[in-house]
């Protein structure tokens, strides 16, 4: 099983607010989690992949980059989209096949939105996924505060399947890059 990382829209300007937008729920906690995952990737050989959102701060600037505390690895593939949905008009979904990849390893920003969709569209098109469910992350909504929505979020998410993939959700601290889906087939 071939393994990448992906991590959605961690952009400076997502993750840290501005005029309009708060910050993401727990940042230094989000950002210090990715950071440890993008380590665990590197010794397990797995391609880091960083999908970045054109809506955030207009799709330029330092505020689209991703977030400068995250330690991007040298040879990072870069996606950018157009839409909540990472594999929609993006060459993201033909990359990972060309690369033989099975198991994506998701993390990002913003949780009910992005994320959740990267998971669902992901197992639809063939892949197993480990979404972190501690470095995934969003902002208080009019109805739930951001933490309800993560703790949904990892609950619904863990044993979401498409018949033959599914996702499971694990913590930072877990092998993440040695994938347990087999453990429930």
């Amino acid at each position: 099983m071939k393994n990448a990382l992906l991590v959605i829209d961690a952009q400076q300007e997502l993750i840290d607010g501005n005029k309009e937008e708060q910050a993401v729920f727990n940042k230094e906690t989000l950002l210090k989690n990715i950071n440890v995952v993008i380590e665990q990737g590197l010794e397990a050989g797995a391609e880091s992949l960083f999908v970045r959102d054109l809506d955030v701060a207009e799709g330029k600037g330092g505020g689209f980059e991703v977030h400068s505390e995250i330690h991007v690895p040298e040879g990072a593939a870069f996606f950018d989209k157009k839409a909540t949905n990472a594999f929609y008009d993006t060459s993201l979904l033909n990359h990972l096949k060309e690369k033989e990849i099975t198991h994506v390893v998701i993390m990002g920003c913003k949780t009910e939105h992005c994320i959740d969709t990267a998971v669902r569209m992901a197992t639809v098109n063939g892949l197993d996924v480990t979404l972190v469910g501690d470095a995934h992350s969003t902002t208080d909504s009019t109805i739930l505060k951001a933490q309800q929505i993560i703790e949904h979020h990892n609950k619904i998410l863990h044993g979401h399947y498409n018949v033959n993939n599914f996702s499971v959700v694990r913590k930072t601290g877990e092998d993440l890059f040695s994938p347990i889906h087999d453990q429930y087939r």
